[in-house]
């Protein structure tokens, strides 16, 4: 609800669409005036998980995977984000509440790709 709200607010007050891909790769390029609700908005995704562990205790992940899988994931996603024009906060939250086709089949891409991943790394792969 939190992530909705917060792209409903990017977008009623500054007509901008809060996909983080976007947000990210257009700062540097950024004119002027766009420079500090993008600063503001990456400092909020980076602080909000930091006052949470502050104030309430960091939470008990346990992430099976070791260090070279998750580098490989990161770097995965990234060409994807870059491949489908957009990543799943651009294209599944803002897009999909926008009605958008092209994020639409976006989204269908990312989830089938997701799914196929799984069903390969836990049937085929033994994991």
């Amino acid at each position: 609800m939190l992530i909705g709200a917060a792209a409903a607010l990017l977008w009623l007050s500054l007509g901008r669409i809060a996909g983080i891909s976007g947000i990210l790769g257009g700062l540097a390029a950024a004119p002027g005036g766009d420079h500090a609700w993008r600063l503001a908005f990456l400092a909020g995704l980076v602080g909000a998980p930091l006052a949470w562990a502050v104030l309430l205790g960091p939470p008990d992940l346990r992430i099976a995977a070791g260090p070279v899988t998750l580098a490989a994931a990161g770097l995965l996603v990234g060409f994807g984000t870059r491949l489908g024009s957009g990543c799943t906060s651009g294209h599944g939250v803002c897009g999909l509440a926008r009605l958008s086709p092209r994020s639409f089949a976006a989204t269908a891409a990312f989830m089938a790709t997701a799914a196929a991943m799984v069903f390969a790394v836990r049937h085929l792969a033994g994991g």
